[in-house]
């Protein structure tokens, strides 16, 4: 990967902090979780902190809090870095279609943020495991990103910005300026109102 670097304003944000702190875990689906741990634990080399069996009648009972309708599956934890985890339900084999990434509703994909030492590392694992890797690619302004799918055809995303080294700064990496920004929302809504209120977080 090259290191550009451009002579451009930087961006910066105003007002209040988001409520949220980020991602506690994100919940997908498997019909193998064997499959998806030895991808996930030998692969990435996430470490697992939880495996268990949904509790009984949570699945199909009045308990049900929107998990997948099936009782006692297996729902697994990895840490993915961050102080966030990535969990997995295991579906019963046939019960379920393969869904498609790009239907409304669905995750297209999944990126996980990576310093620019380990960016090189683990594409190199991901071949050395046999596993296809599209790129690396510049995807915006020396931002790089490798893309590939685990063993449930869920396409993952490794995303660095080199010059930021081990330590990267996702929304700094993204924040774009107000300018910048209403240009865009303009073609969504031409309200001057809307787009003023929408981008009001930027300078």
């Amino acid at each position: 990967m090259n290191d550009m670097t451009h002579n451009v304003d930087k961006p910066v944000r105003t007002g209040a902090p988001p409520m949220l702190r980020g991602v506690n875990h994100l919940a997908l689906t498997t019909e193998d979780m064997k499959a998806t741990a030895d991808f996930y634990s030998d692969v990435l080399g996430l470490p697992l902190i939880h495996a268990m069996k949904v509790p009984p009648g949570v699945g199909v009972g009045s308990k049900n809090r929107g998990n997948p309708p099936y009782e006692c599956i297996r729902h697994y934890f990895w840490d993915m870095g961050g102080d966030s985890l990535l969990a997995f339900f295991e579906i019963p084999k046939g019960t379920k279609g393969k869904s498609d990434r790009d239907a409304v509703g669905g995750m297209q994909h999944l990126a996980f943020a990576i310093g620019a030492r380990n960016f090189e590392i683990m594409v190199k694992r991901l071949k050395d495991h046999g596993v296809e890797v599209d790129g690396p690619t510049e995807i915006v302004d020396n931002v790089y990103s490798a893309y590939f799918y685990d063993p449930n055809g869920i396409r993952l995303e490794f995303c660095c910005k080199p010059s930021q080294g081990d330590e990267q700064r996702i929304i700094d990496t993204w924040l774009q300026s107000r300018k910048a920004a209403a240009e865009e929302l303009e073609t969504l809504n031409p309200d001057r109102a809307w787009v003023d209120h929408i981008s009001e977080n930027l300078v």
